[in-house]
């Protein structure tokens, strides 16, 4: 029996999907074997041996301790792609909101109320004051051709726009998802100097912390409109502030609001809602059962923020999983204490990413507590677990 700890509001029709004969789901265990939440924050809290895996249901894993997580070997889990759809139709509104100062007409059309007769002449003589651009035929530079960037891609050529993309990290799978129309460019600077538009769609790391920056904002043409869905973080805030105030930037919006952003008229400031539709929920939370599911009834790993994606077709033999640091002769002295117990290996796969190598071993023959305990006392194996 599985003892799943879930934290958040995440969908019961989902985690349903769990075997009432395998798995336990609560909310209050001592030693869970996994964990399943949205945005609880596990950064100071203490990790139980006993936890296998954990997985989120949504892309970032900002409030995941995953450095300590991979020193333990628990393998967390999360969601690309599952909201995709949800954070792009926000961008596409957000073109939208940037151009048309939408945003501020409403605004200004409600405080006309109590005026009478007098509204539809001062709507009249008003509605010139906000006006903009259409969105056809204007270059849209995207940061970022993740699940994301390439949905807003291939939506906004459909627009009329020209788009181009930069992604120095793009994999063969989301290339093919790219309308052909798409500019790849291969310098960010020239993407940010040519574009009307630019909407970012790249993780927060120490890479990309404070990317649209002052040297940044130089380059770009006066009036340009920037769409942040992403992270806070992509962007430094003061030197944005600079930037609107110089003409550089016209429109700035954003889906994680800081507190010196919300009173500047030209930065319109959206609550985190770019995954907030019921069927992004649904999907993350499809995406998190599913990964744990398979992980823990077959030791099988896909979507890992630490481990490596490794998957084995079932034999239906007995499963032997471990997890260790990726250094030369690991499988060499794994499969020696295998064999010296006896122990045939029927099919195996070996994956690695980073500092991390993980096995997947099915075996005939008998695998006692004594045999892995050797395998556990291999210097630099982080994780070993027998599913018979």
């Amino acid at each position: 029996m599985y003892k799943i700890q879930k934290y958040n509001n995440v969908s019961q029709e989902k985690l349903d999907v769990m075997s009432k004969d395998l798995y336990e789901i609560g909310e209050h265990f001592d030693n869970p074997d996994g964990i399943i939440l949205r945005s609880y924050n596990l950064l100071n809290s203490e990790l139980p041996q006993s936890i296998k895996a954990i997985a989120r249901a949504g892309a970032g894993v900002n409030n995941i301790p995953v450095d300590r997580c991979s020193e333990q070997g628990i393998v967390v889990f999360n969601t690309p792609g599952a909201n995709a759809n949800g954070v792009k139709e926000l961008v596409l509104t957000s073109l939208f909101l940037s151009s048309r100062k939408i945003n501020k007409g409403i605004s200004w059309a409600k405080s006309l109320k109590g005026k009478g007769e007098e509204v539809p002449k001062l709507i009249e003589k008003g509605k010139s004051n906000f006006e903009g651009p259409e969105i056809k035929g204007k270059k849209l530079g995207i940061i970022g051709l993740g699940a994301i960037g390439a949905m807003v891609a291939n939506d906004a050529i459909a627009l009329g726009m020209e788009v181009i993309g930069y992604d120095p990290f793009i994999s063969v799978d989301q290339a093919w998802r790219l309308s052909r129309n798409v500019e790849k460019e291969t310098n960010l600077d020239n993407l940010l100097a040519v574009s009307d538009y630019i909407t970012i769609h790249v993780p927060l790391n120490a890479n990309t912390k404070g990317m649209l920056n002052k040297e940044k904002f130089a380059l770009m043409k006066k009036g340009i409109k920037i769409i942040n869905m992403a992270r806070g973080g992509l962007v430094v805030n003061n030197d944005l502030l600079e930037a609107i105030e110089d003409g550089t930037v016209s429109c700035y919006v954003t889906d994680f609001p800081d507190d010196e952003l919300l009173d500047n008229e030209n930065v319109i400031t959206i609550p985190h809602l770019g995954a907030s539709t019921p069927e992004s929920e649904e999907n993350c939370a499809t995406m998190a059962v599913e990964e744990l599911k398979n992980f823990l009834e077959r030791g099988n790993i896909k979507n890992s923020v630490n481990f490596p994606d490794c998957e084995l077709s079932h034999s239906g033999n007995p499963r032997l999983l471990v997890a260790n640091l990726n250094v030369p002769n690991m499988v060499g002295q794994i499969t020696t204490i295998l064999a010296g117990n006896k122990i045939n290996i029927s099919d195996m796969i070996n994956r690695h990413k980073g500092n991390i190598g993980y096995n997947i071993i099915d075996v005939e023959g008998e695998v006692t507590e004594g045999v892995l305990e050797k395998i556990k006392a291999i210097e630099g194996v982080r994780m070993v677990r027998f599913i018979p």
